[in-house]
């Protein structure tokens, strides 16, 4: 083999290494086309006690918390990790596991009792992701008409219009007629591809892996720079 040859083999070599290593530090796969935005995560009880300090150093801007699901759930650790992602400096919002078995009307008042409107958050968040079937009651018939009775209830109540989070499955089976909304697009390992106009942050990781967390945790990347998501937080118009 010829000196030109050995040497780039030993680069490919190289080059092929260090893409491991990007690969097993995100996780499992690399998405390189997430890394030019703004990066956030979201969290629930899943992810145990977080270091939220830790976190907001190792490439985190902004972090979604689930506070409520369905009629009456809430989760245990959305109080400490409401509170210490803002002690953290992250920009924080708040989402709601939507289930098909409980009206809109009334999984709108579970979130609104338990996240405490503040001067700086990220719009709520819609969690339409729900494919089985209802244990309990019939399952609802008007899938839009719920969620918009949901998001009507919450923008009333916080000043702000939620977005929705959503998967390609979910959106096709009942959100396709639905316009006029913000969306966060479930989409791994690539680009969404349905939505393309509409989305603001994209969910391009389900097993990523940050300091201050145990485990794999959801990776985000927001559509804009810095000042427009200080924006979307409401941060360039504090009024307390």
């Amino acid at each position: 083999m010829t000196r030109s040859r050995l040497a780039l083999s030993a680069f490919a070599a190289a080059a092929l290494l260090a893409l491991a290593a990007i690969t097993a530090a995100a996780g499992g796969w690399w998405t390189p086309w997430a890394s030019r935005y703004i990066q956030g995560v979201d969290v629930s009880w899943h992810q145990g006690a977080i270091d939220w300090r830790a976190l907001a150093e190792n490439d985190v801007a902004f972090a979604y918390i689930k506070a409520t699901e369905g009629g009456d759930h809430v989760d245990p650790l959305f109080a400490a990790n409401w509170a210490q992602a803002g002690e953290a400096g992250l920009y924080r919002g708040a989402y709601h596991f939507f289930t098909l078995c409980r009206p809109g009307a009334l999984q709108a008042s579970n979130f609104m009792a338990v996240v405490p409107p503040v001067a700086v958050a990220l719009p709520p968040a819609l969690d339409l992701e729900h494919m089985g079937p209802c244990r309990e009651g019939p399952t609802m018939t008007d899938v839009i008409a719920e969620a918009r009775t949901f998001m009507d209830r919450v923008e009333a109540h916080y000043g702000v219009r939620p977005i929705i989070y959503t998967t390609r499955e979910f959106h096709d089976a009942h959100l396709s007629e639905l316009e006029g909304e913000r969306f966060w697009i479930r989409s791994l390992g690539a680009q969404p591809s349905f939505r393309q106009t509409d989305w603001v942050i994209w969910q391009h990781h389900n097993r990523g892996h940050r300091r201050g967390v145990q485990g794999p945790i959801d990776l985000n990347a927001f559509r804009g720079d810095a000042d427009a998501l200080a924006a979307f937080a409401n941060a360039t118009r504090q009024t307390s």
